[in-house]
């Protein structure tokens, strides 16, 4: 060995053994500056959170994060969270560089949140809404089986309110390391969507945001009533290298872009960030106010126990008789008693019956269906005008 190569060999020794720098996080709210990612200007954090991660130079929309979404899109204090402490776990003990449950660690410290989606409800400009925002700075705003079912409850519970719901997407598409547990939530949050809109006829607004790909594209991004976008959004399925090697040829420079999807009919419309609160107000206004709106039942299926809210509206309502709605449901509580007992001496009942209607409500094995003259057993079918 040479003494060039004996040298050369100490030196990449003592580049491996030397301690290694922790590089702090690239999170561009932990610093007073950021560089925007299609001019390359420099902005200022303070200011650009002001202007709603707008890039005062060119105008793109830059990343933001779930909460500070919610914090413009809903009245303040009205914002009241869903399954917050619902969190994945590791069903296929999946490992690659790092073992999931460290990468679950990680973003869960980073972000503050226990998975890629925040839901609840609220008012939006004073009209009641069922919201979820998509986090992308959760690994990549990946669709895992807590993103499915907390979408799939929040779309549950406004079907059962009447609820118009809004979905912020902002995802990389289905999350890997869950396999086909996390494919299978495309089709679970399909089918909450199929009775909410076909069954219910009830609004369910799509709003696109940089990047939405992969799974998420794939199912309920795709499925809104009205599917809006942000200006220059990377909306997409597969990636465009891949298509390109697919198809052998050369693809739009502006393809897979929300202007690319408006010009060839899968958007409805594309409004920048400082308009969005407002269009989303004047689109459900008009929805409310439509003339020939179709009635909407929910078909055969299990529900779960009413939220105490819920449980406590019912109370109040049936302790005030002079409640111009309060005759209106006796009535027809005495109408399917007497379809399931063939009699009408129902003389004094008035509270005792409607306290034992709401104890079976409340129960978890409750149904939302027809009566069922077999086993006497009946619930109330939710009817939205």
């Amino acid at each position: 060995m040479s003494i060039l190569s004996w040298i050369e060999d100490q030196r990449k020794l003592k580049l491996l053994n030397a301690p290694k720098y922790n590089q702090p996080d690239s999170d561009v709210s932990q610093g007073l500056w950021t560089r925007c990612d299609h001019c390359g200007v420099i902005l200022y954090i303070k200011h650009l959170k002001e202007n709603q991660r707008v890039c005062f130079g060119c105008g793109y929309h830059l990343q933001m994060n779930s909460t500070e979404r919610i914090e413009y899109l809903i009245d303040t204090g009205t914002w009241r969270p869903f399954d917050e402490t619902v969190s994945p776990c590791d069903p296929l003990e999946f490992r690659d560089q790092k073992a999931y449950t460290e990468r679950l660690k990680d973003a869960q410290e980073r972000t503050g949140l226990q998975d890629a989606v925040q839901t609840g409800t609220g008012l939006l400009d004073g009209i009641p809404v069922a919201l979820g925002v998509m986090d992308f700075n959760f690994m990549g705003g990946s669709m895992g089986s807590v993103v499915g079912e907390k979408i799939t409850r929040l779309i549950e519970y406004a079907t059962q309110e009447g609820l118009p719901i809004i979905l912020v997407c902002a995802s990389g598409g289905a999350r890997m390391q869950e396999g086909i547990l996390s494919l299978m939530q495309m089709a679970k949050i399909s089918a909450a969507l199929h009775v909410h809109q076909n069954c219910a006829k009830l609004l369910y607004i799509s709003v696109l945001t940089s990047p939405t790909t992969g799974g998420v594209t794939a199912s309920f991004a795709m499925l809104g009533d009205l599917i809006f976008a942000e200006p220059k959004a990377l909306i997409g399925f597969a990636g465009r290298r891949v298509i390109e090697q697919t198809l052998q040829e050369q693809l739009p420079d502006d393809f897979q872009t929300a202007e690319y999807l408006l010009h060839h009919g899968l958007l409805d419309l594309i409004v920048p960030r400082s308009f969005l609160k407002q269009a989303l107000s004047e689109t459900i206004t008009l929805y409310k106010e439509a003339p020939l709106k179709q009635r909407g039942r929910i078909p055969y299926g299990k529900r779960g126990p009413m939220t105490k809210i819920r449980e406590e509206q019912i109370r109040r309502f049936t302790n005030s008789p002079k409640n111009p709605e309060y005759q209106t449901l006796l009535n027809d509580f005495t109408e399917l008693l007497y379809l399931l007992n063939q009699e009408k001496n129902f003389e004094v009942f008035d509270q005792q019956i409607l306290t034992k209607a709401l104890k079976l409500a409340c129960k978890t094995e409750t149904s939302i269906n027809w009566l069922n003259f077999e086993s006497k057993e009946f619930s109330v079918r939710p009817i939205f005008n």
